[in-house]
C-alpha cells in the first residue's frame, strides 16, 4: 500500500513536467483565453448598463482614480488624466454650444500627432459624437471623399495642414460642410478659429444627457483603411469594437505601471485604439510623438523611460538598419507590441536590442476577429485555441490566385486546407463577431462578405489575407491575396520570397511583386530593391542565392534599384504603382536588370532585352 501511494504521489509530481512536455504552451493558452473571456464578459457587462459604460466612461473612472498621473507626454508638455478631463469638457461645451454638434453627428479630424487629437476625441465621445480620422496625408479627391463617406457635417484641423484645406475650401462650403482650426487665429478666409473659445469655456463636467441614446452599436469612430490603391474606406467602429480593440495592451500583459512609446500616426487604429486607447483602458501612461524618427527613438525611450513601445510595418526594420550605437541595449523596454514584424528582422532586433518581449498580433480594423502571439514564437502572428473558435469561429479555406476566389467543392462550399498549407482566413459573421463594414460604401462592405462557406446561408468575413498553421497551432501570416500572384501554375507569395532576399549581404529593403508580361500567363517576379549604404548590386550573387534557397517559378525575373521604397503612413510597402510600371526600361529612370540563365547571373536590362521579350524571344 505504502508503495502504491509513494508511486501515485510520484506521478502527481510528474504530471506538470509531464504535461510542459507534451503541451508546452497550455498554461499560456489557458491564460490568456481567460484573459479574453474576462475583458469581453466585462466589456458586455458594462454596455448592457443603462445608460451603457464605454470607454469614456473607463477614462473618467481613471481620472476619479487617479487624477494627477500622467496620461500624455508630448515633448516637454505633460497632461495628467485631470488636465484631459478638463480639456475635453471645455472642447465639448464648445462644439455642442458654439459650433452647434449634437448627439449622432459625424465629425472629421485632420489632425497630425499633437495632443489635442485626445481632449477631441473625448470632447466629441461626451456629447455622443462619431469621430472620423482623417489620413493627414490624403489630398484633393480622396479627401473629399473620404469627408463624404463619413457624412461628417465639421471638420477639424490645424494651420499646418492649410493648404490642404484651401484647395478643397469651396468644394466643402458648397456642400455646406464647416471648417474650424484648433488655432487661436485662422490663416484662411472662411475657417473659423476655435482655440480662444475653447480656452475660455467651462471645466465643469459635461452632462451624461448630452449623449444619453448612445448604445454598444453607435458609431464611435470612422477609422479609414490605408491601403496602397484606391480611394480610402471608412471603416465602422462601433462602442462594443472599440471596447474590445482596446484590451490589446491589457491582454499583451501591459499595465498601469508601464508607459507606452507611440511613435504611429494617430489616425489609425494602432497608434489611436491600440495605443493612446490601451492607455486610457489599463491607467497607463502614453509618450506620443509628432512622427517616428529613427535617430530619436532610444533617446526618447531613455529619458521617459518606456516600458512598452508600439511598432507596426517597417518601423523594426528602420531600426535595425540604423548605425550601431555604444548604448543602444541600455533602455528599460521590456515589451514590444505591434504588427508586420518579419523572421529575419525580429531575429536581428532581439540579437541587437536586447531580449524584449514580441507580442505580434494580426488584425483588420475592419475586421471581426484578430490573433495574439502571446508566446514570443518568432514569426508567428497568433495560436489557435478552442476558446478563440467558440467566440469567432474562423477558418482557414484553399483560395484560386488566378481566378480570385475560393475553391469550392461539388456542394458549392469552401474547402479547408491543411495544417502547413497556406489559406483564406475568413471569419463567421455573428452576434458576438459582427461585421459593421464600411460607411457610404455598400458595395465595398458587400465585397467583405462570403456566402455558403462551410454550409448553405452562412456569412463570413472575407479578410483577404493568406495565412498558415503549423502543427503546433501556431499561425503564420503568408500573404494579401492581391499581392500573392501565379507563375508557371504555381503560387508565389511575396512575403516568403522577400524573406528570402533579404539576407543577400548587400539587400537593405526588398519589395517583391508580380507584373504581367505579354503573351504569358499569370505574372512574373520583380523585385524592387534598396541597397545598403557604400554596397553595390552583384546580379551573379543574387542569382546564385536565388537558385539555392528558392522554388524556380518563385525567383524575380527582373530586378529594380531605388534609393527608397515606398511605404504608406503606417509603413507598409506600396506596391501598387510598381506593379503598374512594369519593367519597360523607357519608363523607368531608376537601374534595372533581368535574369539571364545563360549567363546565371541579372545583367543590366536594355531596350533590346525587353523588345526581345516582348516579341517572346527570350524564355523566362
Amino acid at each position: 500500500m505504502l508503495a502504491l501511494c509513494t508511486a501515485l504521489a510520484g506521478l502527481l509530481l510528474l504530471l506538470p513536467l509531464l504535461g510542459n512536455l507534451l503541451f508546452p504552451y497550455w498554461w499560456q493558452d489557458l491564460a490568456t483565453s481567460l484573459s479574453i473571456v474576462h475583458k469581453g464578459y466585462r466589456c458586455l457587462r458594462r454596455l448592457q448598463c443603462r445608460p451603457p459604460l464605454t470607454l469614456l466612461d473607463t477614462f473618467l473612472e481613471k481620472v476619479q482614480s487617479h487624477p494627477e498621473k500622467a496620461l500624455l507626454l508630448f515633448g516637454e508638455q505633460v497632461y495628467t488624466y485631470r488636465d484631459i478631463d478638463r480639456r475635453s469638457s471645455q472642447a465639448a461645451r464648445v462644439l455642442r454650444d458654439g459650433v452647434g454638434l449634437r448627439e449622432g453627428d459625424s465629425v472629421a479630424v485632420f489632425l497630425l500627432n499633437i495632443p489635442a487629437y485626445l481632449w477631441v476625441w473625448l470632447g466629441l465621445a461626451k456629447i455622443g459624437c462619431a469621430m472620423a480620422c482623417l489620413n493627414t496625408n490624403i489630398r484633393a479627391n480622396s479627401l473629399l471623399h473620404s469627408l463624404g463617406a463619413c457624412e461628417a457635417t465639421v471638420l477639424l484641423t490645424t494651420p499646418d495642414l492649410k493648404a490642404a484645406i484651401e484647395d478643397i475650401l469651396p468644394s466643402l462650403q458648397q456642400k455646406g460642410l464647416r471648417v474650424f482650426y484648433l488655432s487661436a487665429e485662422s490663416p484662411t478666409t472662411g475657417v473659423e478659429p476655435l482655440q480662444g473659445q475653447i480656452d475660455a469655456a467651462s471645466e465643469e463636467p459635461i452632462p451624461v444627457a448630452f449623449r444619453a441614446n448612445v448604445t454598444s452599436k453607435s458609431t464611435a469612430l470612422y477609422i479609414y483603411t490605408s491601403g496602397t490603391t484606391g480611394l480610402p474606406k471608412a471603416a465602422i467602429i462601433t462602442h462594443l469594437k472599440l471596447c474590445n480593440m482596446v484590451t490589446m495592451l491589457y491582454i499583451s500583459g501591459v499595465t498601469a505601471k508601464d508607459v507606452i512609446y507611440t511613435p504611429l500616426p494617430l489616425y489609425h487604429s494602432a497608434a489611436l485604439l491600440i495605443g493612446l486607447g490601451g492607455c486610457l483602458e489599463v491607467g497607463a501612461t502614453c509618450i506620443l510623438r509628432p512622427k517616428f524618427s529613427v535617430s530619436q527613438f532610444w533617446d526618447d525611450c531613455r529619458r521617459y523611460h518606456v516600458s512598452v513601445i508600439q511598432y507596426v510595418g517597417e518601423v523594426m526594420r528602420y531600426l535595425c538598419n540604423a548605425p550601431k550605437r555604444e548604448n543602444e541595449r541600455e533602455h528599460q523596454v521590456r515589451l514590444a507590441v505591434g504588427n508586420g514584424l518579419r523572421v529575419e528582422v525580429w531575429k536581428e532586433f532581439l540579437q541587437r536590442f536586447g531580449p524584449i518581449c514580441i507580442c505580434e498580433f494580426y488584425g483588420a480594423t475592419e475586421g471581426n476577429t484578430g490573433f495574439v502571439n502571446y508566446t514570443g514564437k518568432i514569426g508567428a502572428v497568433g495560436r489557435v485555441n478552442f476558446v478563440h473558435k467558440m467566440l469567432a469561429p474562423f477558418e482557414f479555406i484553399q483560395y484560386n490566385v488566378e481566378r480570385d476566389e475560393p475553391v469550392r467543392d461539388e456542394r458549392g462550399c469552401c474547402i479547408r486546407v491543411p495544417p502547413g498549407e497556406a489559406g483564406l482566413l475568413v471569419v463567421k459573421i455573428t452576434k458576438s463577431a459582427p461585421f459593421h463594414g464600411y460607411a457610404g460604401n455598400r458595395q465595398k462592405s458587400e465585397k467583405k462578405v462570403l456566402r455558403d462557406v462551410m454550409k448553405k446561408g452562412d456569412l463570413y468575413f472575407n479578410s483577404g489575407d493568406l495565412l498558415m498553421v503549423d502543427h503546433e497551432g501556431f499561425i503564420y501570416f503568408q500573404d494579401r491575396v492581391g499581392d500573392t500572384f501565379r507563375w508557371k501554375g504555381e503560387n508565389v507569395a511575396t512575403t516568403e520570397v522577400e524573406t528570402t532576399l533579404a539576407a543577400v549581404q548587400f539587400i537593405q529593403e526588398v519589395n517583391v511583386y508580380g507584373v504581367l508580361v505579354p503573351g504569358h500567363e499569370g505574372k512574373i517576379g520583380m523585385a524592387a530593391i534598396r541597397l545598403k549604404e557604400g554596397m553595390v548590386f552583384d546580379g551573379e550573387k543574387l542569382y546564385t542565392h536565388g537558385k539555392d534557397f528558392l522554388p524556380n517559378y518563385a525567383i524575380p525575373r527582373f530586378v529594380r534599384l531605388q534609393d527608397a521604397l515606398e511605404v504608406t503612413g503606417t509603413f507598409k510597402q506600396c506596391k501598387g504603382r510598381l506593379v503598374k510600371e512594369g519593367f519597360n526600361p523607357a519608363l523607368i529612370k531608376d537601374p534595372l536588370f533581368f535574369l539571364d540563365e545563360s549567363e546565371k547571373r541579372f545583367v543590366p536590362m536594355s531596350p533590346q532585352i525587353y523588345s526581345s521579350i516582348l516579341d517572346m524571344k527570350l524564355k523566362l
